[in-house]
């Protein structure tokens, strides 16, 4: 109940701050790049129940190909770039946690096909709790980006290795998680973000 009421008052009280942001963002988006301002896609939550995320989209509307992007995919706008780097395209998510689909903390959401791949006890665990904007996964896969880049077949690495390192990290969140910790990962992601 507490984590929930953190949710809702951190997340009305974000959206509310950023709003000078989003609008400038939103304007800029649009008049840099043809499509939409928002992207949305399909990601597991809460025991296994589907709904839609909601970022500032990062890429061209047509790109097609892989569902995973390394840094420098050619798919990814100028503006994209910078706001994926900056992580400014994450602010619409507060949006989804006021809804209620997600909390400021736990294991990222990811799309259906990827959560399959998941050892079943592992799911289990992992969609017991809400998704989160960040958890200490986020933290440590922070230059995933970079990761990929480096890859030879960038999807297959990340199902392969990267996958599996952060669902280890997820079920160690979900067990270990409380207030206080909750806390704490939200200081050292905006100590991430602000100061990388």
């Amino acid at each position: 109940m507490i984590k929930r009421v953190l949710d809702t008052v951190v997340s009305a009280a974000a959206l509310v701050v950023t709003s000078p942001a989003l609008a400038v963002v939103a304007v800029t988006i649009k008049a840099t790049s043809p499509g939409p301002v928002l992207f949305t896609q399909e990601r597991v939550g809460q025991y296994g129940r589907t709904f839609k995320i909601h970022k500032f989209r990062t890429m061209r509307p047509d790109h097609g190909g892989l569902a995973v992007s390394g840094t420098g995919d050619p798919r990814v706008t100028r503006i994209g770039a910078i706001l994926r780097k900056t992580k400014l395209d994450e602010i619409p998510q507060f949006y989804d946690v006021l809804r209620g689909d997600m909390s400021l903390v736990g294991p990222r959401p990811e799309v259906p096909e990827y959560v399959a791949q998941w050892p079943t006890e592992m799911r289990a665990i992992i969609l017991s709790v809400r998704p989160g904007i960040t958890d200490p996964a986020s933290i440590e896969f922070r230059n995933e980006g970079d990761e990929l880049a480096l890859a030879r077949d960038p999807e297959s690495h990340y199902v392969d290795s990267i996958l599996p390192r952060k669902a280890a990290a997820y079920v160690d969140y979900v067990k270990h998680r409380s207030l206080v910790g909750d806390l704490k990962i939200l200081g050292n992601t905006a100590k991430v973000v602000l100061f990388r």
